[in-house]
């Protein structure tokens, strides 16, 4: 078994709306089928006995070596833990040959799992080992290390609970929660809205304190100190007992409490200065350690936290009472756990020599072992949830804390006996403001009731009803997918919106081009949806991108799909016929959202079928308005877009809207059918977007179809009397439309300028030159920059082939190169000729064609 072409589809796709790993497989004849293996799933599922009864999704094919694949990697990562359900496994036309696609969480886990797989059913086949406990270790260790940590993870589901998109933008917790000009940032439990200068102030734990002092908030009395002698002057001038800690540090790092001897000060200077080149000496507040966690102007959570400890029973050891509380299977070696183990290290070493032990005591029964200074979790601590007990007055120190430091989402820690009374009342104090809190104490606390701060960071974030979302158009197609983009993109632009766009010709930001060459792709639109100046946007979204990664979105307001036929590099990629491609454009329709609209073509029936698959409603478009489509759909009292009487007309019910194509110019008057059909297409994307009427009207009025606005896209030159059409078109149905266009057009003597691409089949090749063979006077073919694996002249030959039964064709020339070829039919121009050029090298081929007309 051979395992190629490994792709990680990174958003909705081809096969599902999970992030997958898609990976070609070659199986041997042997290997097409399991029954001829024999003893090979008994010792499969020896090693792996959770994988599970292989059964392929038709019913009537046989479960493939390429099937195991799909199951061993899916089922290794769900007994890691990955919370993952979804895989397939589809037969090729090519024998032996099979596509796996299987669902994971993080991407580097599921790449992982698809190669331990590989290892498995090897060691299967060869009768060899295979190590399932430490394959499984591998993934748990590989998923705690690249996933989002349990703070940033609980903000994120909270966004995805309200259909908030987010996407992460570094491999830590940097995370961006909706689009352009709508995003918000976090980074962990750090809202984008929190200044730097807060959270510098919450790192200086002296400056803190004073702005806390002056707010009339209660803080334990210190200062900060230069050197070890300076510290025991300080703690004897607050009074022991004292605490010593780093000013600048976070975490519990570097602090140690209770302090009552010089030569305890000592040893707490030194960790300290380990942690920061400023040292603070504090009043230690007796009594217990909690959290409380506001965000906003309220408090959220609150947790009573306890240091790691043990409890002697007069019989273990200290590192044994450790270890027996470690096999605590709540206690993991990350936070993927409600608790974490216990680090028996020189820190906790050092902790129990204040208390008189060493690792081998023997604690008498009862007595509470103390292994840390600090309540974190991450070492091992506990944390009990008393949020329902926290006093208002206590709540309101924490929160004016909060609102003191220039916090959105802020750790108070207070020390007090109990936080069912006021501070004041008990001698309690704040004692640290952080920044970034841990959620996980109050997520998953040791005991009592989990809190959902997700929501709340969120909600802090994000107001009621707003789910971040600017619309998203996105538009495929065999046809017409470019100019309907820059259309659409237009007249959302004449509505006032600042949009960007992709397309085969680059990336735009408000009409400014960004970035080049054919952005059509996922990656462009994800980068326009993370530029904080984009309102909407529209996307033209190309068969290559869906394939090769997925979409750039989870779901858009409008979907467009012009037309599906012939010539859209059928044959690539498993995709053979136009059903196939049907069911890869249905992609952008079954991921419209429930208030949006698909937009589709009346008149192309297997587009038309596409509205079953919308999850939102439908707007159908067709020229001829008594299409059983249109009147149909028309009759339910749903939006249709047709034309009648020279207009373009769009209905709902009693709602109608009419604009002369008289005065739409990319369509010449109505003359140019397929331009027609571009523009139905846009103003039904414009409508299911709710841009206003005028300024869809607007938007078609001065949107000219020149090299400026629709670069290759029908672009007429006017050169000593004669007429030069430059065009992209490179395929049947394209190549139809311009000849329907063309001939609606007068004209003495019409030829034309045409290559092919050379990773098209056969017979597309020939296909387009039989279609011009019948309608030009002359034909001149050229060899294009890159043949694309083609061999040297095997293009124009294929394209020769085509004229052989030209009935109207008289004359053939064949040049090298595109500029000699268009030079060559410009000098052959005469007053009221016309030539289409078919352009393959769109931004050069027109810059030479507009130098060519202005010397002219």
């Amino acid at each position: 078994m051979e395992v190629s072409r490994i792709r990680a589809l990174r958003g909705p796709n081809l096969w599902s709306r999970h992030y997958s790993i898609e990976s070609v497989v070659v199986c041997s004849e042997v290997e097409c089928s399991l029954a001829r293996l024999p003893g090979f799933d008994v010792r499969l599922r020896a090693l792996f006995p959770q994988i599970g009864a292989v059964r392929p999704t038709k019913h009537d094919e046989e479960p493939s070596m390429a099937h195991v694949l799909e199951y061993a990697a899916l089922g290794l990562q769900a007994q890691a833990g990955c919370p993952v359900t979804f895989s397939r496994t589809t037969v090729t036309d090519e024998t032996g040959v099979y596509q796996v696609v299987v669902e994971y969480s993080e991407e580097a886990v599921g790449k992982l799992a698809l190669e331990l797989a590989q290892d498995l059913i090897r060691a299967a086949a060869e009768s060899t080992g295979f190590d399932l406990d430490g394959a499984l270790q591998r993934l748990r260790e590989l998923d705690e290390d690249v996933r989002l940590g349990p703070s940033t993870g609980a903000i994120v589901q909270a966004a995805v609970s309200r259909g908030i998109p987010f996407r992460r933008l570094t491999t830590g917790s940097m995370v961006q929660f909706g689009w352009g000009s709508k995003q918000r940032r976090i980074q962990a439990a750090e809202i984008d809205r929190t200044s730097a200068i807060s959270e510098t102030i919450a790192q200086d734990k002296e400056l803190t304190k004073k702005l806390l002092e002056a707010a009339g908030v209660p803080v334990p009395k210190g200062r900060p100190v230069s050197d070890m002698d300076d510290a025991w002057k300080a703690a004897q001038e607050i009074g022991l007992p004292v605490v010593v800690k780093p000013q600048d540090g976070n975490q519990g790092k570097g602090v140690t409490v209770n302090i009552m001897t010089r030569e305890h000060i000592e040893i707490a200077f030194k960790a300290a200065a380990e942690i920061s080149d400023d040292v603070l000496v504090e009043r230690f507040l007796p009594g217990n350690d909690f959290r409380l966690l506001v965000v906003g102007s309220r408090l959220i959570a609150a947790a009573r936290r306890e240091p790691p400890l043990v409890v002697g029973d007069g019989v273990h050891t200290v590192r044994e009472l450790v270890e027996a509380v470690n096999r605590d299977p709540r206690r993991g070696d990350g936070h993927a756990t409600s608790l974490t183990k216990i680090r028996f290290d020189d820190i906790a070493i050092s902790r129990l020599e204040t208390q008189g032990m060493a690792p081998d005591s023997v604690p008498p029964k009862g007595l509470r072992v103390i292994l840390r200074n600090n309540a974190n979790l991450s070492t091992g601590g506990t944390a009990t949830d008393v949020t329902d007990d926290v006093h208002p007055e206590v709540a309101a120190r924490a929160v004016a804390a909060a609102h003191m430091v220039g916090l959105d989402v802020c750790g108070v820690d207070v020390v007090c006996d109990s936080v069912l009374r006021p501070l004041e009342e008990q001698a309690g104090g704040i004692v640290e403001v952080n920044a970034a809190p841990g959620l996980r104490m109050h997520l998953s606390p040791s005991y009592g009731k989990g809190r959902d701060v997700g929501s709340a960071i969120i909600g802090e974030i994000f107001a009621p009803g707003d789910d971040g979302r600017i619309p998203v158009i996105a538009i495929t197609g065999t046809n017409g997918k470019t100019t309907t983009v820059r259309l659409t993109a237009h007249i959302l632009g004449k509505s006032g919106l600042r949009v960007g766009m992709t397309n085969t010709d680059g990336v735009y930001i408000q009409s400014k081009r960004v970035d080049t060459g054919d952005c059509s792709g996922p990656r462009s639109a994800r980068n326009v949806l993370l530029h904080p100046d984009v309102d909407a946007a529209v996307f033209e979204t190309a068969r290559g991108g869906m394939l090769r990664e997925g979409l750039g979105f989870d779901r858009c307001k409008v979907a467009v799909v012009t037309n599906v036929g012939l010539g859209d590099h059928l044959g690539l990629n498993y995709i053979t016929t136009v059903e196939d491609l049907a069911v890869l454009k249905r992609v952008i329709v079954h991921n419209v959202s429930t208030d949006g609209y698909a937009v589709l073509n009346a008149a192309d029936a297997i587009v038309a079928s596409m509205a079953a698959s919308c999850p939102g409603q439908v707007i159908y478009f067709a020229a001829n308005h008594h299409h059983p489509v249109i009147v149909t759909h028309r009759a339910q009292g749903k939006r249709v877009v047709f034309v009648e009487d020279g207009h373009v007309v769009a209905a709902e019910g009693r709602f109608n809207a009419r604009i002369p194509l008289a005065q739409v110019p990319l369509t010449r008057g109505g003359s140019i059918a397929f331009q027609v059909e571009n523009v139905m297409a846009s103003v039904a994307a414009a409508w299911g977007a709710g841009i206003d009427w005028n300024a869809i009207a607007e938007g078609l009025s001065n949107f000219v179809g020149d090299s400026d606005n629709a670069p290759g896209r029908f672009n007429v030159f006017d050169y000593r009397g004669a007429t030069v059409i430059a065009d992209y078109g490179h395929n049947a149905d394209a190549i139809t439309a311009l000849v329907r266009a063309v001939e609606a057009m007068p004209a003495k003597r019409r030829s034309v300028v045409i290559s092919g691409a050379g990773d098209r089949r056969d017979e597309d090749i020939r296909q387009q030159t039989e279609i011009l063979g019948d309608a030009f006077d002359e034909v001149i073919l050229y060899q294009d920059a890159c043949q694309r694996g083609r061999a040297d002249g095997e293009v124009l030959s294929l394209l020769r082939q085509g004229l052989e039964g030209a009935q109207r064709t008289s004359k053939v020339q064949e040049i090298h190169g595109e500029f000699v070829a268009i030079d060559t039919a410009l000098a052959q121009l005469k007053e009221d000729d016309l030539v289409l050029i078919l352009i393959d090298q769109i931004e050069e081929a027109l810059a030479h064609i507009a130098k060519r007309v202005a010397e002219a």
